[in-house]
């Protein structure tokens, strides 16, 4: 009997191999499959990529969060979303892109208008926005019109969409312009009853990313900080926007009981609040406005009903996907440093101490370019990752290349730490910077482990070794991490006081972690110029004394067989569609889902001697 049940035990596991060996092999085959028809089809067809309508309006639909460095997608994922015509979890928009699409729209004679439809956009930072307002204020020098449609405005979205022409809003619409806020959650409540230990180890009265783990509200200093920068960040946006409608700067409430007696006035309907206050042209049905710019294109049986180029085929029409021959003659290099700075190799989206570095020394070794612009937008992270940045900067100055940095929506803690060595520093009005400390944190769990009953023992041979989280920190081994830390801030004062020409005093008193907008750094000395990415790089070749110069970009350079999957993929998403091999409703769609929907965990605190120059509250400037 015990025979037979093993017997049926092992028929059962190997029947269950085999069924799950035959769907992976089916999975994998019908993926080949794929492919395969995918190379065929390109091969034996001359199929129509995208193309500019005749007499269209340019469809200017931004869905996304604004960057200047997209965030790496590998090319099969982008290969299924594009197929299934599937947004990424977080879409990002170029900002360079949009410009460019805007410079080429601007004399392209097929296109008759723009369209702003930015019910898609989900913010990015002030200087962002105004990079892309400023491109709109140029395209409208051709005398094309430009209409803003929406069912609703957000912040972000209205401050582009007071660069239209005209603005038109919903009768269900209306248009939300808050302000700015930054409040936090503060764990030390929580902390305390799962009995957590936080050892917190910083300089700088001002660094305020660990409080959220060692109180219940935000500090004094902390509120101090932010309201300045934040009342700074909001007087930028309302001049900006009153600016470009023509209204006045306190056109604005900002007082709760103002707004309820003018709400009242429009009969609490938002649509007409909007209009009431100036803020948007008309209030249209989507039909409306529709037949409106049918008037101005003419008809079309499409989705949209009137004759259209949409943002995403005319950037592709102009950015074709098959690499650019780099051109001939000087250039000068722009390193974009986009996200928090971590440890090791990173792929493009988050700062990587040895990717970027590698980037500013294949800058440095090609003799064709003459000075590097770093673009940075960044609110810090890996102490020695910055560090590892900051010293390839030296190599390029010690090369005799140039090195200008162009501050972005904020370069702050070790976003300014790897800019300060830079022959320049230009940083937009709006740039979050500053934020010059250091801090360390470490949780111990000893209580919490005596609670549930849970003990640890054993001998080691020096007081350091066997440290674990569940036997509690040494008090004087935590007065070495201090120590450690003290050191560190003071090689940041040291080194911006060097760099900037300044008495390391002077530096302390304006850094101890504080964050500074770009006009108060300005001041401050910490940069020496307000100004754009276009004004990095004319700077940077006059230092370099080069007058005929090209711009590019610096990116990691692909293998043979990533650029083989990375054009293939960019090509074969046309064909599969047309077969109707990876239609939304086909039969790979689930399969193709179920593929995408990996989750890559970063993380993003991986500092070798967990040591951080961070600014959490500067992710504020990308919000709304």
């Amino acid at each position: 009997m015990a025979e037979k049940s093993k017997s049926w035990t092992k028929s059962l596991f190997v029947g269950l191999w085999t069924a799950l060996n035959f769907c992976r092999k089916l999975f994998f085959n019908v993926v080949f499959l794929v492919i395969f028809i995918g190379i065929i089809v390109i091969a034996s067809q001359d199929e129509e990529g995208p193309k500019v309508t005749p007499d269209s309006a340019l469809v200017l639909s931004l869905n996304g969060t604004l960057v200047i460095q997209k965030t790496a997608v590998d090319p099969f994922t982008q290969f299924l979303q594009e197929a299934l015509n599937e947004q990424p979890e977080n879409p990002e928009v170029l900002v360079r892109d949009v410009v460019k699409v805007l410079e080429n729209a601007k004399a392209d004679k097929r296109i008759k208008a723009v369209v702003l439809n930015l019910q898609g956009l989900r913010g990015g930072g002030l200087n962002k926005l105004r990079t892309i307002t400023d491109a709109i204020d140029d395209f409208k020098t051709s005398e094309k019109p430009v209409i803003a449609i929406g069912d609703y405005y957000t912040q972000s979205q209205y401050y582009i969409a007071a660069h239209a022409d005209n603005i038109y809003l919903n009768p269900v619409g209306g248009v939300s312009i808050d302000g700015y806020a930054n409040y936090g959650v503060y764990l030390k409540r929580a902390l305390d009853k799962l009995k957590v230990n936080m050892h917190i180890f910083r300089v700088g009265t001002f660094k305020s990313a660990v409080e959220p783990f060692i109180r219940e509200d935000m500090s004094d200093a902390a509120k101090e900080m932010n309201l300045r920068w934040l009342n700074q960040y909001w007087q930028q946006y309302k001049t900006d926007v009153a600016a470009a409608r023509g209204v006045d700067i306190n056109n604005f409430d900002e007082d709760l009981d103002v707004m309820l007696a003018n709400f009242e006035q429009a009969g609490g309907d938002s649509a007409q609040y909007a209009i009431q206050k100036g803020w948007v042209d008309a209030i249209k049905t989507r039909e409306e406005v529709r037949q409106e710019i049918i008037d101005l294109v003419g008809a079309e049986d499409n989705r949209l009903g009137f004759k259209y180029t949409a943002f995403r085929d005319y950037n592709k029409v102009i950015n074709p996907p098959l690499p650019m021959v780099e051109p001939l003659g000087d250039k000068v290099a722009v390193v974009v440093a986009k996200g928090t700075i971590m440890d090791g190799e990173q792929s493009a989206g988050n700062i990587g101490g040895n990717t970027t570095a590698a980037l500013l020394r294949q800058a440095r070794l090609d003799d064709s370019v003459k000075a590097v612009v770093l673009q940075v937008d960044s609110p810090g992270g890996s102490a020695s990752a910055s560090e590892i940045i900051r010293q390839e900067v030296l190599n390029l100055r010690q090369a005799g290349k140039p090195v200008v940095a162009s501050m972005n929506t904020y370069a702050a803690s070790g976003g300014y730490w790897i800019s300060a060595s830079a022959d320049k520093i230009i940083a937009s009005p709006s740039t979050i910077t500053g934020s010059i400390g250091v801090f360390a944190t470490l949780p111990t769990f000893e209580n919490a482990a005596d609670y549930l009953g849970v003990d640890t023992d054993g001998v080691s041979t020096t007081g350091m070794a066997g440290f674990s989280p569940l036997r509690g920190l040494d008090p004087l081994y935590g007065k070495i991490i201090q120590r450690s830390i003290e050191s560190k801030y003071q090689e940041f004062l040291t080194l911006v006081a060097y760099e900037r020409d300044m008495s390391v005093d002077a530096v302390d008193e304006i850094a101890q972690g504080r964050v500074w907008i770009g006009t108060d750094a300005l001041e401050l000395g910490l940069v020496d110029a307000l100004g754009t990415l276009d004004d990095a790089v004319k700077t940077a070749a006059e230092l370099a004394e080069v007058e005929n110069y090209k711009t590019i970009y610096v990116t990691r350079k692909l293998s043979p067989k990533e650029q083989f999957w990375r054009e293939f993929f960019g090509q074969a998403v046309i064909y599969a569609i047309k077969m109707n091999i990876a239609q939304p409703d086909g039969v790979l769609a689930d399969i193709m889902r179920e593929t995408m929907a990996q989750v890559d965990m970063l993380a993003s605190f991986n500092d070798p001697q967990h040591m951080y120059t961070l600014c959490l509250s500067c992710r504020v400037a990308d919000s709304r």
